[in-house]
């Protein structure tokens, strides 16, 4: 029965317009909606309430569920699209990616091993590789908002609640507690310790 219902899904989406590569490996819900000129690439999964715009490529092993794509968005691979986010129109989450209950801006990107979670991330921002929005004090969920054509450097966690003004830049491995200020680099770093001519210990 399931396998039924998913070949007559398929194949509305085919007709409809919708390009799947490898159109047997791809599962949808019976409530996915897509829009025109998007294609989905092998082993991809659709949960419930997902809405999907124009011009989107979903790529590869991406898990999509309760959340709206707008048009001109990349997917994947390996993305996790988790309920209550919105990808805005021109945005692109890549590979091992997690995004969670929030709001990506037009043109903002996170591509490569991120997780965002309860946040507004503005227009233009780019988030770096290895990139954390700690949210999660143990008790509570904590909101990171970060403005339009911010700049997170590679592995850097961001500490909720937090504000990232606009134009700022974060550098690479940075924790950041505090709210930074627009057009402001900030970085957290320790002094880099370096030992001439160092000898292991013997045993």
């Amino acid at each position: 029965m399931k396998d039924l219902i998913q070949k007559k899904l398929r194949d509305k989406f085919i007709k409809s317009g919708v390009t799947l590569i490898g159109p047997e490996t791809i599962f949808f819900s019976k409530d996915t909606k897509i829009g025109k000129n998007v294609t989905i690439e092998p082993h991809v999964i659709i949960g419930s309430k997902v809405k999907i715009g124009n011009n989107v490529i979903i790529k590869s092993f991406s898990h999509l569920e309760s959340c709206k794509i707008e048009n001109k968005v990349e997917i994947g691979p390996y993305a996790r699209i988790r309920p209550g986010t919105v990808l805005k129109e021109g945005s692109r989450i890549g590979n091992f990616v997690e995004i969670k209950k929030s709001i990506i801006g037009k043109n903002a990107k996170a591509n490569h091993l991120s997780y965002i979670g309860d946040s507004d991330v503005g227009k233009s921002t780019n988030i770096g590789a290895g990139t954390i929005t700690c949210n999660y004090d143990g008790i509570k969920k904590n909101k990171t908002k970060i403005k339009d054509n911010v700049f997170i450097g590679s592995n850097s966690s961001l500490i909720a609640p937090v504000t990232i003004n606009k134009d700022s830049i974060i550098g690479a491995g940075s924790v950041i507690t505090k709210n930074v200020n627009k057009k402001s680099l900030a970085l957290t770093r320790a002094l880099q310790i370096e030992i001439k001519n160092y000898k292991k210990k013997q045993k």
